[in-house]
């Protein structure tokens, strides 16, 4: 008759003595994993096809400028730096409803978040991980056409401090695009753990607010009603960004009629666009703290 035995293994476990890396370092991993998902770096070769496209589509009309610019000896560049994001706003718009979705949906329909949460960061961190890689993804597709606009106003040999001073103006306009758009276009994806929603719920806020509010304007401008103009322009992400830049940075406006707000009303403007942004951190913190628990 055999006996059941019990046996002990030591199979080695031991304290872990190594450095421990912090919130601070797991914070700045999901940016730099976030930051590089946005552009299919690290991903598979399908996913970077549309970032990668994008980009180059964006691109494009500059390379084309510049190359018109030096062959023609152009005295200046027949784009503003500042209008430029205007004109490729359809660009801008398809990607963000294409990676914003990814950056966040994903982690809601998979339920990742809560093995985000495990780890020594919170939601904070999440948070802002999110909002600070989809800002710097936009930056790098709205102003990498900005700097080849400027390289080739420096090869055509044009006025360097007018040139500067454009350049200036235009990082400033893209930067404060990115930001707002990011925001945007996270919390929209966030509402949903579905890709699809998300991509058609980005697209619709940006276009359809841009389309509506830019013919209701040139309404109100052929019935006399200019002041109205300016008012309208509160009422879309991209026509916030078109007065902020024509009150504070020298721009010229795509609204009917060049009629840009004045520099009173930029002030309404600027502060619409803070409290969207502060707003969209909001929500994001808001929708986070309950999720996956």
């Amino acid at each position: 008759m055999s006996t059941d035995t019990t046996q002990i293994h030591n199979i080695g476990y031991r304290d872990y003595e190594g450095p421990r890396l912090g919130r601070a370092y797991a914070r700045r991993s999901l940016f730099s994993q976030s930051l590089r998902g946005a552009y299919g770096l690290g991903r598979s070769a399908k996913s970077k096809v549309l970032p990668m496209l994008l980009l180059a589509v964006m691109c494009l009309p500059a390379l084309i400028i510049v190359a018109v610019a030096v062959a023609t000896d152009l005295n200046d560049l027949p784009l503003d730096y500042t209008r430029y994001a205007i004109v490729t706003q359809a660009v801008i718009a398809l990607y963000l409803a294409a990676q914003a979705p990814q950056s966040v949906s994903r982690d809601l329909r998979f339920q990742s978040v809560p093995l985000y949460f495990s780890r020594p960061i919170e939601r904070i961190d999440y948070v802002l991980a999110k909002y600070a890689a989809m800002t710097s993804a936009l930056f790098v597709l709205t102003a990498a056409p900005v700097v080849i606009l400027y390289i080739g106003s420096l090869l055509a040999k044009m006025d360097f401090t007018d040139q500067t001073k454009g350049f200036a103006q235009g990082l400033v306009s893209v930067a404060l695009l990115s930001v707002l758009f990011a925001g945007i276009g996270l919390v929209l994806a966030a509402l949903t753990p579905r890709r699809g929603f998300g991509v058609a719920a980005v697209i619709a806020v940006l276009t359809v607010s841009y389309g509506a509010v830019s013919t209701v304007q040139a309404i109100a401008g052929e019935q006399g009603s200019i002041d109205a103009v300016s008012w309208l322009g509160l009422f879309s992400p991209m026509t916030l960004i078109d007065g902020v830049q024509t009150a504070f940075l020298g721009a010229s406006t795509a609204f009917p009629y060049g009629e840009g707000p004045s520099t009173g009303m930029g002030v309404i403007y600027l502060l619409v666009v803070l409290a969207l942004v502060a707003g969209s951190y909001g929500a994001l913190m808001r929708r986070y703290r309950k999720v996956g628990l």
